[in-house]
Formats: structure tokens, sequence, C-alpha cells
């Protein structure tokens, strides 16, 4: 008998203690330690939370000519089940429109400067259709968009499936002028399993990831170029987050619309911001 519980003893001590990364604060590379300020893990039913998330709303294509309408406070475009956030874009007459979805937008303390930012997402999948997860000034500090910048924590477009994209836009680099600055990853499951999207916002440089893994870093001009002012870095006033589907638009829809695919989802897991540890 003594035996026997010194096997199973060695046998406790022999296996590894495995930590699921979720539950703890990241560091990831660039060793920055994180405390959670906000977070949304959807462990509810029905609507979003109306503390946390409001909703843009309209059809009039956004700036990108997409084809949808995005509804508030329709659970067929935007609810909570099974723990999860799902935003799903339909085919269905509404306003005028062929197509709806929804668009959320953080509220309460859902605005910051400077952070981690980090969302477990699976994307839906055919031509069409263009999911963002991304950030946008909550004032007009330097003016509207483009001035104020835009920071995509990830884009994907359904005609070019697993590529993803992590993006920003400011009055001096963005995609009407072609200037743009982008990093893209090839992520294979992207629309079969969930995966981490994640941007690391810091004064002197914003870092995207996925999985852990650092493919873009766009850097404060502001640091090292005298000449430089707002329109490089815009990135020194408070944010907040989005989360979409659009069905078509400029890019979305550059290969066209596949009508056949409706209804297309993606499903968020948790939403999570962190900012650094003092």
């Amino acid at each position: 008998m003594i035996k026997i519980l010194m096997f199973v003893l060695l046998l406790f001590v022999a296996i590894p203690f495995v930590c699921h990364p979720q539950s703890a604060a990241p560091t990831e590379h660039s060793g920055t330690k994180w405390r959670l300020v906000w977070a949304d893990e959807f462990d509810y039913k029905g609507l979003p939370d109306p503390e946390k998330w409001g909703y843009d709303v309209g059809g009039h294509g956004w700036g990108n000519k997409e084809l949808q309408y995005y509804t508030r406070g329709r659970e067929e475009n935007a609810r909570v089940e099974n723990g999860r956030l799902i935003i799903e874009a339909r085919r269905d007459a509404w306003e005028g429109h062929d197509y709806t979805s929804a668009r959320l937008v953080s509220k309460g303390k859902g605005d910051w400067t400077y952070g981690r930012f980090e969302i477990r997402a699976k994307l839906p999948s055919g031509r069409g259709t263009w999911p963002s997860i991304w950030m946008l000034p909550s004032g007009k500090d330097y003016g509207g968009w483009p001035n104020g910048g835009e920071i995509d924590i990830m884009e994907h477009v359904g005609f070019n499936p697993d590529v993803v994209h992590a993006s920003v836009h400011t009055k001096s680099y963005h995609h009407s002028i072609n200037t743009q600055k982008t990093g893209r990853l090839s992520v294979q499951n992207s629309r079969t399993e969930f995966n981490t999207y994640a941007v690391e916002w810091t004064p002197e440089e914003i870092r995207a990831y996925v999985n852990g893994k650092h493919f873009f870093t766009f850097k404060n001009e502001r640091l090292t170029n005298p000449k430089a002012d707002y329109k490089e870095w815009p990135f020194d006033k408070p944010f907040h987050l989005l989360l979409n589907i659009a069905v078509g638009g400029t890019w979305g829809g550059e290969q066209g619309v596949d009508q056949t695919i409706w209804p297309q989802r993606m499903e968020i897991d948790y939403v999570r911001v962190y900012q650094a540890a003092k």
C-alpha cells in the first residue's frame, strides 16, 4: 500500500502544471506587464450588455460603399448565446437595403489611451464578407477621419480567405492615398476556429499579434522626426473599440458578393482590455 501511494505521489509531481493563458494578464514579447481594466466575457444571454456596448446605425455606405444596413438592438444581427457574442450579417430586406448587420461600439468606460486590446474570434466566410475588429478616436481633437487616426486590429476580406490584416490610418498614411501601414498574416483556421487578435498600443509604437505572434509594428515618428506631428501619429488621445461585419464595399466587395452564402457570422469569445501596470 505504501509503495502504491509513493508511486501515485511521484506521478503527481512529474505531471507538469498547465496554466491557461487567457486567465492571466499577458506579457507578450514587449515585456510590458498588463492589468485588466475592462472586459466582456459574454457569460449571459440576449442582446449585448447595454452598459458596455452601443451601436452605429444606418445604411449610407460608411465611406466605403458598403451594402448593409447596421441595425440597433436586433437579435438577428447581434446577440449573445452559448457564451459568445454573435454578429451576424444577413440577406434580408431592411430600410431599403438587401443586407443587415451590426456594428457594436464600446461605451461606458470603453475609451482608452494606450493599452493592450485582445479579442478572441472566429471569422465569417465567403465572397463579400468584410469583418473588422478596430478602433477609432472618441473625440475630434485632430478633426475627422483620417486626421484623428484609426487602428485596425483585424480585418479579413472573404475573397482572400484566411489572410488577416492589421493596419493604421492617419492623415499622412491611409488607404485613400495608398500610403496606409499594414501587416498581413496567413491564419489558415481563421474561419473554422477561434484565434486571438491583439494590439499593444504604447506612446512609442503600435504592435499587432495573432495568437501571440508579432507581425506588424507602427512606430511613433514624433519621437524621432522633429517635423512629424499628428499627421503621422495622432495616437495620443482616447480611442474606443468597434466590432462589425460589412457586406461588400470598396474592399470587401472588390470581387463581388456571393448572394448564396448568407447569413454569415463572426463569433467572439471575449473582449479584454489591459493597461500597463504601474
